[in-house]
């Protein structure tokens, strides 16, 4: 996943927006966001359609301004939990970042989480451009230990252990009860919220994946 485009100009008329919404100090490390809505609100999203200081809106960002926005809120909730977050030197590989649990390390792909009506999908697979069209892989327990996922509307991430999903192209999690009131077999969205999963770490997580022995 590619990093956001930002302009200078936007950078400086947004300035005294952004030392009041960003720039706190955590564990020794620069945050540059207070959450993952200011800075697209605050920062003007450069899009290719318009002007590099319009405030990009969610139909006009592109997958790779998604994808970096995703990672910023998540590194953000997972260092607020006090979490150590490591990234690959070199993009392109099957997972984007590693949290570091202490007694073991998680190798997690961030998605940007869609909402329909009162479900939010998460996709499972990867999808890359080829000349026959696009190629889809899921993901498996091989390559990554969980999905991580951020949703815009709600700003809120999720946290899915990769044995939950493992061989699926996505997954839903629903925010309210059915109408037809079934409860079975449903993914509430509270069971994989990304704070309250990863502040009952460990036994929680492993408990919500069936298995997830990370790196030891």
């Amino acid at each position: 996943m590619s990093r956001m485009t930002i302009s200078w100009a936007s950078l400086s008329s947004a300035r005294p927006a952004i030392r009041r919404a960003c720039s706190s100090e955590v564990r020794g490390s620069l945050v540059l966001c207070a959450s993952a809505q200011s800075v697209a609100r605050v920062v003007g999203v450069s899009n290719g359609h318009g002007p590099a200081d319009a405030i990009g809106r969610l139909p006009d960002m592109t997958t790779d301004q998604k994808g970096a926005i995703a990672e910023l809120a998540i590194q953000l909730a997972a260092t607020k939990l006090g979490i150590e977050v490591y990234k690959p030197v070199a993009e392109g590989g099957r997972y984007d970042m590693i949290f570091d649990l202490e007694d073991r390390l998680l190798r997690v792909q961030c998605k940007w989480a869609t909402r329909r009506g009162e479900v939010v999908v998460v996709m499972c697979q990867s999808a890359r451009r080829s000349a026959d069209g696009f190629i889809r892989r899921p993901y498996t327990s091989e390559e990554v230990d969980a999905i991580a996922a951020y949703n815009l509307e709600l700003d809120r991430c999720f946290f899915i252990p990769i044995a939950r999903v493992e061989g699926r192209p996505e997954i839903a999690l629903c925010l309210s009860p059915c109408l037809n009131n079934q409860k079975r077999r449903i993914n509430w969205a509270d069971d994989f919220d990304l704070t309250a999963t990863l502040t009952r770490q460990p036994g929680a997580v492993a408990q919500l994946g069936e298995r997830l022995p990370g790196r030891q």
